[in-house]
């Protein structure tokens, strides 16, 4: 016993300066402090480790707050007696020291830093640590992001150097695993904002970076966002004591049991501090009676109330850490005639041999194997625990050298399983509906079925004088053109439903040649003929002989003009822009029940790169065509021709289309999101479209050829009398041809008579005045008779005629030459004149 203390009393004094939080954001220092009085106690009790020296701490406490780590390090620096290490605690304080620790010449040895920035060797080229870098924690969250199939993450941190390295390596190690991270957020000390900014950006896999307090904080936010539940999935870091939530904080306004329901399920990743495995290390304890030991120190305190417990084991390491270097270094100090106690703040020699021995410091300790890499930083194990039903359960360990994962499979959800990153969305594209498809095909079938029978119906009687007379290869090109656009029906109503991706550009060619080349024969047939007989019967008069000349030739070559246009603007599009499919994306709808999905309402387009641009080229250009043929119907709807005696038909037809036209090109593009109602504008408008011109122009040729028999040709029979208005005209035309050659026979007649009249006047006349001698001598005797008078109601014609016209334009040509009948050498009376006969001449 007097040896033993007369070897203590002569052991040199070795000063260790200490830095342990032991309140402020992380009181690592209530666990860790007693923890390292074990190991210095144990330390100094061995004689095989620095048997001439003593080593003896002096702490103080930081609050883990740089501004007091800051004074107090001035207070170990320039107070006696001088310090050979330094120690500090949490990753703030020890940035600060390491950083100022090399101007003294200073190893700095922390328990419980984690920061990923003093992992720089430049900026702190004498920094060891016992407790891995938090970046450590990455790869393991990795693998779980990998293992349980996630892509997508979200991030939320306490805006302190350590924890912005630590994500700033997340992120690079994430995007290099394909991850992305959709939201990232930081706080200062209110954290409400940036988890309402979490809930609105409907983030769902959670990694968190804060100190314990702040925790607290975040999670009260939670519970009252609801961002928690079978949705959500939380990491933390894993050394809070384990009832962290339950702690009391009035900082917080939130119960203990709404904290406990926000944190349930969250995982931890936590640097294995405790070695697992029952060996005794360097210090001849296992791990399981370093605790013992240290529940009895602590002097029965809770441990999951006592701050630091998870790092005290690194706080025990790190003692034995420094004692081994120490003692390492002692043979070769004293073969260059140095020893420790030599040491001041201007020894170079003495610290550099220190940084080598704890640079190749290699032990078994309770917290496991303890090793240095070349940044001084802890290679260890990661240990992956979950919160199941108000206590952390162990699910797993990573071992980063190797990449292993040890999984326990004993992982539990709130849900039947790991939770969807983010809300599911459900990709469903909009198909027409197949009811409305058929019911329409049924219709254009039908329609092209009558244009089968109009078609066949004019080439069998293209014979026919009145059939002649009406263009019918103008006519057939009409039905033609109709037959196409009915026809372009079917690939409007063909979707995905019914091809693939790769057959659709197909479909759409289809759809917009057989609706164009369609229009152009059908419209453009009518419009050629509403044309002609507007450009002839609207000249002057002295043109009208022309009139009677229709030349064919002009007339088909104006439809081939057209439909080459046509041809030609469809093929500069298709080769300069083709179709292609594009896909048309909805609001996200939600379904019905309690599911975390969503579905994205997708449709099908045929589409170009500049659609608009050739579609108001199209429409213009046929807009054009059908103001104008709406005007050149107005314009000849009183003129009457053989040539063309359907125009008016034409004319009608002409109306219908461009009406239904003009009216369904703009709605079909406004309803164009709306596959069903588009569809059924569209196409319900070339029905209607094709149903009357087909009506219109080959129904009244039917029935008329029909109910009248007109089936024999032109060189058989002239054309009887039609029922139709330009029938009607024809008539009454050779109706007035008869009665003129009745009226001139009629004329010819009188004018013999006429003349027969005044024949027998000038033999009455002669016989008169061979009377008159003698007549005159016997009535001398006689009362004198009045000398007949030209009384002009002795010229009146009979009750019942009309009076004798005087204007000479209204008699026939034939009578003016009976006007000699009134002159005064041919006076007749009453008396001299047969009354029949007088009436005779006045009719």
């Amino acid at each position: 016993r007097s040896s033993f203390l007369m070897t203590k009393f002569c052991k040199k004094k070795l000063y260790i300066g200490a830095l342990f939080p032991m309140s402020g954001g992380w009181p690592g220092g209530q666990a860790c402090l007693p923890a390292a009085q074990m190991a210095l106690d144990l330390v100094n009790k061995r004689t095989d480790i620095l048997p001439d020296y003593e080593l003896e701490l002096i702490y103080y406490d930081s609050m883990c707050d740089p501004g007091e780590a800051t004074k107090l390090l001035y207070d170990l620096l320039y107070t006696e007696p001088i310090k050979i290490l330094l120690m500090p605690g949490c990753s703030s304080v020890s940035t600060l020291v390491a950083e100022a620790a090399r101007m003294w010449n200073l190893i700095v040895l922390s328990y419980g830093s984690s920061s990923p920035a003093l992992s720089n060797r430049q900026r702190f080229p004498t920094f060891f640590r016992t407790h891995p870098s938090a970046t450590l924690h990455n790869p393991t969250r990795v693998q779980l992001f990998q293992k349980w199939k996630w892509t997508k993450i979200a991030t939320i941190q306490q805006t302190t150097e350590v924890f912005t390295s630590t994500l700033d390596d997340l992120e690079q190690r994430v995007k290099e695993a394909g991850i992305e991270i959709s939201v990232r957020q930081s706080f200062l000390t209110d954290p409400a904002v940036a988890v309402k900014n979490l809930k609105r950006q409907d983030a769902r896999i959670i990694v968190g970076l804060f100190y314990e307090t702040e925790a607290r904080k975040v999670f009260c936010e939670v519970y009252k966002e609801k961002l928690y539940g079978k949705k959500y999935v939380w990491f933390l870091i894993g050394w809070y004591a384990d009832n962290w939530f339950k702690i009391k904080d009035p900082s917080i306004n939130c119960t203990v049991e709404q904290m406990t329901e926000a944190v349930e399920g969250h995982v931890t990743t936590e640097i294995v501090m405790l070695n697992p495995e029952t060996v005794r290390g360097a210090s001849n304890l296992t791990s399981q009676e370093f605790l013992a030991q240290l529940m009895s120190k602590l002097g029965g305190k809770n441990p999951e109330e006592t701050g630091g417990f998870q790092e005290a084991p690194l706080a025990y390491d790190a003692v034995w850490a420094l004692a081994l270097a120490l003692n390492k270094t002692v043979g070769p100090l004293k073969a260059k005639g140095r020893r420790l106690e030599d040491f001041n703040y201007n020894n170079k020699d003495i610290t550099a041999e220190i940084y080598r021995a704890l640079n190749t410091s290699s032990f078994e300790g309770v917290s496991g194997h303890v090793v240095f890499d070349a940044q001084g930083s802890r290679m260890a194990w990661t240990l992956i625990e979950q919160l199941q039903g108000g206590s952390y359960k162990k699910i797993g360990y990573f071992d980063m050298t190797k990449g292993n994962l040890s999984w326990y499979g004993n992982d539990r959800w709130i849900g039947s399983g790991p939770p969807a990153d983010q809300t599911v969305v459900i990709q469903k594209f909009r198909y027409l509906s197949q009811k409305l498809f058929v019911s329409v095909s049924v219709f254009a079938g039908l329609g092209i079925l009558m244009g089968i029978v109009c078609l066949t119906f004019n080439i069998y009687n293209s014979n026919v004088r009145y059939i002649q007379n009406s263009q019918p290869y103008l006519n057939n090109m009409t039905a033609v053109g109709c037959m196409m656009a009915l026809a372009a029906v079917f690939p409007l109503g063909i979707d995905g439903l019914h091809v693939r991706n790769s057959q659709f550009p197909v479909v759409c060619q289809f759809r917009l040649w057989l609706l164009g080349l369609g229009f152009s024969l059908a419209y453009g047939s009518m419009f050629t003929k509403i044309w002609w007989v507007h450009t002839v019967f609207t000249k002057k008069d002295e043109k009208k002989d022309k009139r009677k000349h229709l030349e064919p030739w002009k007339l088909y070559a104006t439809v081939g003009a057209l439909l080459v246009i046509d041809i030609l603007s469809l093929m500069i599009w298709q080769i300069v822009d083709p179709l292609h499919i594009t896909v048309e994306k909805f609001t996200k709808e939600a379904p019905k029940g309690d599911v975390d999905q969503l579905i994205e309402p997708l449709l099908q387009h045929c589409s170009s790169e500049k659609m608009n641009t050739w579609l108001g080229v199209v429409y213009g250009y046929k807009g054009l065509l059908l103001l104008l043929g709406i005007f050149l119907a107005y314009e000849t709807k009183s003129v009457s021709t053989e040539k063309i005696n359907d125009h008016r038909a034409v004319g009608m037809a002409i109306y219908n289309v461009s009406v239904l036209c003009m009216i369904t090109a703009p709605v079909t593009m406004i309803l164009s999101s709306k596959q069903d109602a588009s569809f059924a504008f569209a196409s319900l408008a070339i029905i209607f479209s094709v149903y009357i011109t087909l009506v219109v122009l080959f129904v009244p040729k039917m029935r008329r050829l029909i109910t009248r028999g007109e089936w024999q040709s032109d060189q058989q029979e002239t054309m009887k009398t039609g029922s139709s208005t330009n029938n009607n005209d024809e008539e009454k035309s050779r109706q007035l041809e008869r009665e003129n050659k009745e009226l001139q026979k009629i004329i010819q007649e009188k004018e013999e008579r006429v003349s027969e009249l005044r024949n027998q006047l000038s033999e009455r006349q002669a016989l008169r005045s061979r009377k008159r001698p003698t007549s005159s001598n016997q009535n001398h005797s006689s009362p004198s008779l009045p000398a007949p008078q030209n009384d002009p109601k002795s010229l009146l014609p009979p009750p019942g005629y009309p009076l004798p016209a005087s204007d000479n334009h209204s008699l026939p040509p034939t009578f003016s030459n009976s006007s000699t009948l009134y002159q005064p050498d041919g006076k007749i009376n009453r008396n001299n004149c047969h009354p029949g006969r007088l009436q005779l001449l006045y009719k």
